[in-house]
């Protein structure tokens, strides 16, 4: 498979799109109390995945409506790893994987995470053949204009290549997968959020941003 070009607009993903949760040292940090609770009562060993429907992806310039009562959202800013033959990172993407606000990430609801444009795409993919460039990228999140969350990679609980070894582990990534490295929370353990009007941007060094305008369903 050859390195995506920068060129092509209106990337969307050609394969299945995977999340990770507990992946920011911050909300596993947050979250350690609670893991020895039923159901699982011990730390989870493997990475907690969970997938991102056909239906969510949105595409550079489409507004996210809300609907069904839903009048805010989180946003989870992120970076995308795009696969390629033999399971190697041959691109990435920033990503905004919106979801409803909800407690509980040991199952994460489909109703919260997988509804219609719940994923934003930027216009184009960075090629690069591996993920060393990235693994202390930072990440700018702002609303209307204003900064209201920065994204550390240095943070993550498993770095971007342990991941990817960790989930070879027990499944094997396709090309045109994209395995999204996790979200951060904020210092109470929520995310930024967003309701209709805002203008969110998201954006990081030599990445196409991704900006999308939040409305309401007439």
């Amino acid at each position: 498979m050859q390195p995506p070009n920068t060129l092509t607009r209106s990337w969307q993903p050609q394969g299945t799109v995977y999340g990770t949760l507990l992946n920011f040292r911050r909300e596993w940090d947050l979250w350690s109390p609670r893991m020895t609770q039923d159901p699982y009562k011990a730390a989870p060993k493997a990475p907690v995945l969970y997938f991102k429907t056909a239906n969510t992806f949105s595409t550079a310039g489409q507004d996210l409506v809300l609907q069904d009562g839903v009048t805010e959202v989180d946003i989870g800013a992120t970076l995308g790893l795009v696969i390629g033959d033999g399971g190697q990172v041959v691109a990435a993407a920033l990503l905004c994987d919106w979801s409803v606000p909800h407690t509980s990430y040991y199952r994460p609801p489909v109703k919260s995470r997988c509804r219609d444009a719940y994923l934003a795409l930027p216009e184009q993919v960075t090629p690069c053949a591996g993920v060393e460039p990235w693994e202390n990228l930072t990440i700018d999140i702002r609303r209307n204009g204003e900064q209201v969350q920065t994204v550390q990679l240095a943070e993550l609980v498993r770095p971007m290549s342990q991941l990817l070894a960790d989930v070879a582990e027990f499944m094997s990534l396709q090309p045109g997968d994209v395995l999204m490295v996790g979200t951060d929370c904020l210092a109470d353990g929520t995310r930024p959020r967003a309701k209709a009007g805002d203008r969110i941007e998201i954006t990081a060094p030599d990445f196409c941003p991704v900006s999308v305008h939040v409305g309401a369903a007439p």
